[in-house]
């Protein structure tokens, strides 16, 4: 099951945490999370999953940033979030969509216990001007059956920030 806006609501402090929190971004069954100014690309000509990378940051200035289309963007949410007990998920927003930025393709379903700013994966197919503050995804939560283990450690538990992939740590094991 999906909760309904209300709910996300009436669990705040509970359940959820969200932060900061704005009443005015809650949806029937969503609540709608803002990009940060700051946006982290990779500068390495060929990504290697085995492999660290190089990356640069981008701050947003406030008459906007164009992206190139083809160019894969980390950004992150303004927000801090905290899930106990539900399955938190990410979605880009329609509206974002329409205009060919994709937020958010991949890598949606977050883990029960997770705590920090979700790290957004931006793509555009053309150019477009993008904004911080702006409305760009939204967070649903499902319940949870059974009895599960709650996520407390990990590779991007209690980020602070924008998080490049940590798969190479993978293969360290």
């Amino acid at each position: 099951m999906i909760l309904s806006g209300k709910e996300i609501e009436s669990r705040l402090n509970g359940d959820i945490c969200i932060d900061p929190f704005d009443k005015k971004r809650i949806n029937p069954n969503s609540y709608n999370l803002t990009l940060h100014d700051e946006l982290l690309i990779y500068t390495d000509p060929v990504l290697d999953m085995k492999k660290e990378h190089s990356t640069e940051n981008i701050t947003i200035p406030a008459e906007g940033l164009i992206l190139e289309p083809h160019r894969l963007y980390l950004g992150r949410t303004v927000e801090y979030t905290e899930t106990s007990n539900l399955v938190p998920m990410l979605e880009g927003r329609s509206s974002i969509g329409r205009l060919g930025l994709f937020v958010h393709v991949t890598a949606g379903f977050g883990d029960v216990g997770f705590k920090g700013f979700w790290t957004l994966e931006i793509f555009c197919i053309q150019p477009i001007r993008i904004y911080s503050g702006v409305e760009v995804c939204q967070i649903y939560y499902h319940t949870l059956e059974g009895s599960h283990e709650t996520y407390s450690s990990g590779k991007y538990q209690g980020n602070k920030g924008i998080q490049p992939s940590l798969l190479y740590r993978d293969f360290k094991k």
